[in-house]
């Protein structure tokens, strides 16, 4: 494969414990496929298990998608069919996510995550008033984040340099 490339059998890497601030219901798993923004876009395979619920929350270094592989997914209060595609600019409340039975969602992000810092804010009071942050108040319960890994996030995804795609 050339240079900014990576090729990977998704049943080569096994599921492993991941830790989401605020969710509920079970052990969450990751499927981390690639993480190297050198090598293109950040993927992963977020297992939700039945019964698991993903607080409301946004994130401020880049855009997401989401890909429902399989099993069911309610965000925001609506049922998502399998083959269905979310994306979230950067900076918008998404979710809450939950699964009655689990679901696997392909998960891609213009952005990397820093030293276990991945870029997560709650926002669940927001999702539930339907307001906008302003960006001046941590939503309640946000956990502290590391400003300056959020800077570099943030300013490396703003570089399309770094993207892959140059």
């Amino acid at each position: 494969m050339p240079d900014g490339s990576l090729r990977v059998a998704t049943d080569q890497v096994a599921p492993t414990p991941f830790e989401i601030p605020g969710a509920t219901g079970g052990t969450f798993r990751i499927q981390i496929l690639n993480q190297d923004q050198a090598a293109g876009v950040v993927t992963t395979i977020v297992h939700i298990p039945a019964g698991g619920r993903i607080p409301a929350h946004r994130h401020q270094a880049g855009a997401e998608m989401h890909f429902l592989l399989e099993g069911d997914l309610i965000e925001a209060g609506e049922p998502v069919a399998p083959g269905t595609c979310l994306t979230h600019a950067a900076g918008v409340v998404h979710g809450p996510h939950e699964s009655r039975g689990g679901a696997r969602l392909l998960t891609v992000q213009s952005w990397q995550s820093r030293h276990g810092d991945f870029d997560f804010e709650p926002a669940e009071d927001e999702a539930a008033a339907g307001k906008a942050s302003d960006g001046t108040q941590p939503a309640p319960g946000a956990r502290k984040v590391d400003e300056a890994a959020q800077a570099d996030a943030r300013r490396e995804a703003a570089d399309p340099s770094r993207r892959g795609y140059a």
